[in-house]
């Protein structure tokens, strides 16, 4: 990230499938993140002119010069293509590629831990291998993570799923969790936000 970067606004895309058929299932978790996020910015998501996106301005952090301009985003695409509606609003908004910031469910990682990286390979996830394709690597990612599939479960069938029982349990703490890193990374950086959330 280049020192002209550093006022210029993020863009945090929580990654999903749009309807309420997809709602709760494990792989809209970005769209839970992105949701809350858009509760505390005190705003609600507007359909987008420029993007097949729902859409949110405001700002994140404390009053004054700590605050950050953040575009808040849900693709409408559907999880494997959400590429071209991301690069469609990275270009609008003219964000730094580096300051794209994907909230995604993740099957290698225990359910509720939460890790935070820049670049990388997409684990086979396809929100992000349609991202990768579209604008390179070089963005932020928030990895929420979902665990494995018990058994012989497809993975398909298992990200498709609502969350059990149990784990809806403790999903709003996590989640509430999830918002918080994203927060720290836009106002304190990668660094803070990974000693902090990377469980």
């Amino acid at each position: 990230m280049t020192t002209d970067d550093a006022g210029a606004p993020w863009l945090v895309v929580g990654l999903g499938n749009p309807g309420p058929g997809y709602a709760g299932n494990r792989h809209n978790v970005g769209f839970m993140v992105a949701d809350l996020l858009a509760e505390r910015m005190g705003g609600k998501f507007k359909r987008a002119a420029k993007a097949q996106a729902q859409v949110l301005e405001g700002r994140i952090g404390p009053a004054g010069p700590g605050s950050r301009r953040v575009i808040l985003a849900k693709p409408l695409s559907y999880m494997n293509l959400s590429g071209g509606p991301v690069v469609a609003l990275r270009d609008f908004y003219k964000v730094p590629t580096a300051h794209v910031v994907a909230v995604h469910d993740e099957l290698d990682i225990d359910f509720g831990v939460l890790r935070l990286k820049l670049g990388g390979g997409d684990n086979g996830h396809n929100g992000l291998k349609s991202m990768t394709k579209a604008m390179g690597s070089d963005y932020h990612r928030l990895r929420f993570g979902i665990g494995r599939p018990p058994g012989r479960m497809q993975v398909a069938d298992f990200v498709l799923k609502d969350f059990s029982g149990t784990e809806r349990k403790e999903l709003d703490y996590f989640v509430d969790r999830g918002a918080d890193a994203v927060e720290c990374l836009v106002t304190e950086g990668l660094e803070r936000a990974q000693s902090t959330y990377n469980s």
